[in-house]
């Protein structure tokens, strides 16, 4: 299968899998416990029908969208993910490039292979996806780094105080540094192309954390960074504390709750995210496709509201924007492009939703976002 010859999410996510190890190809792919909660954000889309609107005279359309102060040339956005120069060497810098070209934002986790510094040589509206350490020393400066470097977005990530259950990792022992199964380690052996990229290139590091915490030497894993290292206590005072520091353009990521919703308002945040981080923390839990409408009902006027987990078609997006989601964000909908084939890869697929976006709104008998509303859409 050839990059030429994708066309969808299944398409990138097929191309991924020929490419990248077993171990390595599953971490992206996988969800917690028995993946009730991965497979639910998508299927939710499917439950909701469009209903368009004919002979509209839609000559061009508009699909630009403003958020969290932040003017995007569409209303997809790459969502921040961690360790991507393990899926590509190029990692963050090509999805920074490709988010510019398509006039979009980029997020940067803390967990990244790039530097803040370096992503903001791309002029993209740039998001800082921030965890929170029980080092308040530690966050502060952290804090101030991506202040310095221009950031315009600060996301902090509230569902993941500790890492969620991903079996599949366990099985074939993925993690950071490897500490790979006799199986997961035959997966690498047959995938040489990935390993020669990886040894011949720069070697593998997390710049967030360079100077605080050692992860890369060995000292540290991934996951003994969830449970040792990042604080469970973090409570709404904490929170509110960060978005006076900050004093900017200030959101939440994981909020799923209406109660909470409003919680962030009252702290002062400009943006949520509805997110269950792409069904790879709580099983079970509600996708936040299902929960958009009440809370877009509940704070939707005092705060932009903006959806991740599931996406993977331009009409996805459509019905979210119907809802009365400002945007919506993407992870494994570039990261298996990425994966495959680098920036070209991420910019076909943008490419791809951008156009269906565009076809879509066509069909809908919109001209720009602002005219799809919720009399676009009905739920069986």
């Amino acid at each position: 299968m050839r990059l030429q010859s994708c066309y969808n999410f299944q398409d990138f996510r097929r191309l991924a899998k020929q490419r990248l190890p077993g171990p390595i190809f599953n971490y992206i792919d996988g969800g917690a416990d028995d993946e009730t909660t991965l497979r639910r954000n998508t299927a939710a889309f499917e439950d909701c029908d469009l209903v368009p609107n004919v002979l509209a005279g839609v000559g061009q359309v508009d699909m630009s969208v403003t958020v969290m102060g932040q003017k995007l040339a569409m209303p997809v956005y790459c969502s921040p993910t961690a360790l991507q120069r393990l899926f590509h060497h190029s990692g963050e810098r090509v999805v920074a490039a490709a988010a510019e070209k398509f006039g979009t934002m980029f997020g940067v986790s803390s967990l990244g292979t790039v530097s803040l510094e370096e992503v903001r040589t791309h002029r993209t509206p740039q998001v800082y996806q921030f965890y929170f350490h029980r080092d308040r020393g530690l966050n502060r400066a952290m804090m101030e780094r991506a202040k310095t470097s221009g950031v315009e977005v600060m996301m902090l990530t509230v569902d993941s105080v500790t890492g969620g259950n991903r079996e599949r990792d366990l099985r074939t022992g993925f993690s950071i540094p490897f500490r790979l199964t006799l199986g997961g380690m035959m997966q690498f052996a047959i995938k040489p192309r990935w390993a020669i990229d990886y040894l011949t290139h720069e070697k593998f590091s997390l710049p967030q954390l360079d100077g605080h915490i050692d992860l890369g030497g060995g000292a540290l894993s991934i996951s003994r960074y969830f449970t040792e290292i990042l604080d469970p206590s973090l409570d709404w005072k904490d929170v509110e504390d960060m978005v006076r520091f900050w004093n900017g353009q200030f959101c939440l990521k994981g909020i799923m709750s209406v109660a909470d919703a409003r919680k962030a308002v009252d702290i002062g945040c400009t943006g949520i995210v509805l997110s269950n981080h792409g069904g790879r923390q709580l099983d079970g839990s509600r996708s936040p496709f299902d929960q958009l409408s009440e809370i877009v009902d509940a704070v939707g006027d005092k705060i932009d509201v903006i959806i991740d987990s599931g996406v993977q078609r331009g009409t996805h997006v459509l019905k979210a924007l119907s809802l009365g989601a400002k945007a919506v964000g993407v992870g494994r909908y570039y990261l298996f492009p990425l994966a495959a084939a680098g920036q070209a890869g991420v910019e076909r697929a943008l490419g791809l939703m951008r156009t269906e976006i565009e076809r879509d709104m066509r069909l809908m008998g919109c001209r720009s976002v602002a005219e799809l509303s919720r009399g676009n859409v009905r739920f069986r």
